[in-house]
């Protein structure tokens, strides 16, 4: 039997329960993907998973063209919390946005919650076509949990509703300069994200970074954290990756 995590990994959306003996449908996706790209037939075994139940060993049952069924054998992991932030960032181009999320995804973003500021270039957005960029993420990088893409927001309406016991870090360009303009001389840490935790937010903006009016905004909010990614200017998803990067090591060594 070839090692579980050679075997193909598909999502199951929590409202088709992964238990022993039960047979499941295939998504008409998940069938073409497993019979015309993947050349598997039935008999075959795969990995199914989702937050909910964990993550299942099963074997196909059927499969023809775009339908099919799997049969659940045995659990090979129990359901588990996936500590992670939430990622606010200036909805970007098509692509550069697509990026965000498979990079989000493999590290650790639990809600996506894309940002309509005062620089954004894009203004709409596919859901859909995120869900699955998120949905194949987490397939690839075997988290249980397939993260939640929000409604595009207005910067302010998400401030606005930001709870307040959380903590918000937000990237700023050329912080130091920003705060020595301001009259106040400070030091960061080499650790931007001291003290984080599960659920704690992060902030990117869109290239050119947020405006001056966006950032007098932020500082008012007790709950908001100003930090900097480091002397160079990112593009927006470097900037990303990097925090997120940052932020997940943070939670990793709690």
């Amino acid at each position: 039997m070839p090692a579980p995590h050679t075997l193909p990994r598909l999502y199951l959306q929590p409202d088709q329960p992964l238990a022993g003996s039960m047979t499941l449908p295939m998504a008409p996706d998940q069938a073409r993907y497993l019979g015309t790209v993947l050349r598997r037939g039935e008999g075959d075994e795969v990995r199914l998973f989702n937050g909910r139940d964990g993550e299942w060993l099963a074997r196909i049952a059927s499969i023809k063209k775009d339908k099919g069924s799997f049969s659940c054998l045995e659990q090979l992991r129990t359901p588990a919390p996936e500590p992670g932030c939430v990622l606010a960032f200036a909805l970007l181009k098509r692509d550069a946005t697509d990026l965000v999320v498979r990079m989000g995804t493999e590290l650790g973003v639990t809600r996506f919650v894309p940002l309509l500021t005062e620089r954004t270039v894009g203004q709409r957005v596919n859901e859909a076509r995120l869900e699955s960029i998120a949905t194949e993420a987490a397939e690839q990088c075997e988290r249980l949990i397939v993260p939640e893409i929000a409604t595009p927001i207005r910067f302010a309406d998400f401030l606005g509703a930001w709870p307040a016991e959380k903590r918000l870090f937000v990237a700023v360009e050329r912080l130091a300069e920003r705060a020595e303009s301001h009259g106040a001389s400070e030091s960061f840490p080499l650790s931007p994200f001291a003290g984080a935790q599960a659920g704690d937010g992060l902030m990117i903006g869109p290239e050119g970074g947020f405006s001056d009016g966006e950032l007098d905004v932020t500082r008012a909010r007790p709950f908001v954290t100003s930090i900097t990614l480091g002397n160079r200017v990112l593009r927006a998803e470097t900037a990303v990756a990097a925090g997120l990067t940052l932020f997940d090591s943070q939670l990793r060594n709690v």
